[in-house]
């Protein structure tokens, strides 16, 4: 590491994710399409060569970006579900966690989607698209076995999927049902 590049990042510790963060903001704005460096680092309030410095091609900034994305899901997923813990109802839960995704969370979904999906044309960033669904699908399987918690979480994405490309949200009682069909409730 250069010394000057040291010394700026004993100064700004979290700058590296503050890009990544930034790489979200300017995917939401703009598109994967139109991601550069200079967009992110202007959004980050760092010098261009940081951006460079730490992701040296796109592919590495989305899948930091990605990768950025799926933590703080995952985090929100693991709040939610100490909610179930202290006694809901995963069929309810669940129906709620689709509402939320495509109702007041929606732009966040749409930014997680596009970056999840980046991964089709950028095989750098399966690996990253590949272990949020491994997570997911752990996390529904604490509640069920692992084959129903992949299948919940097959479900849950569709909805969401579904969900980003419509205007309206959907059918409570169709999420619900469909959620209460794969666990047999």
């Amino acid at each position: 590491m250069p010394s000057n590049q040291s010394a700026a990042g004993r100064k700004d510790p979290d700058r590296r994710q503050r890009i990544a963060r930034a790489a979200i903001d300017v995917v939401s704005e703009v598109g994967v399409e139109k991601l550069t460096h200079r967009r992110v680092a202007a959004a980050a309030g760092v010098p261009l060569g940081s951006t460079t410095y730490y992701f040296s091609t796109l592919d590495d900034l989305l899948g930091s970006a990605l990768r950025q994305a799926a933590e703080d899901d995952v985090e929100h997923l693991r709040k939610w579900a100490a909610g179930l813990d202290a006694g809901g109802d995963l069929t309810e839960g669940l129906t709620e966690l689709v509402l939320h995704y495509l109702g007041p969370a929606r732009a966040q979904t749409i930014v997680e989607h596009q970056l999840y999906i980046a991964a089709l044309h950028r095989p750098a960033l399966q690996h990253v698209s590949q272990e949020w669904d491994t997570a997911l699908a752990e996390l529904f399987a604490t509640y069920t076995d692992a084959i129903t918690g992949k299948v919940l979480s097959v479900v849950f994405c569709g909805w969401q999927l579904q969900g980003i490309v419509r205007d309206a949200l959907p059918d409570r009682g169709e999420v619900e049902a469909s959620f209460r069909k794969v666990l047999g409730t």
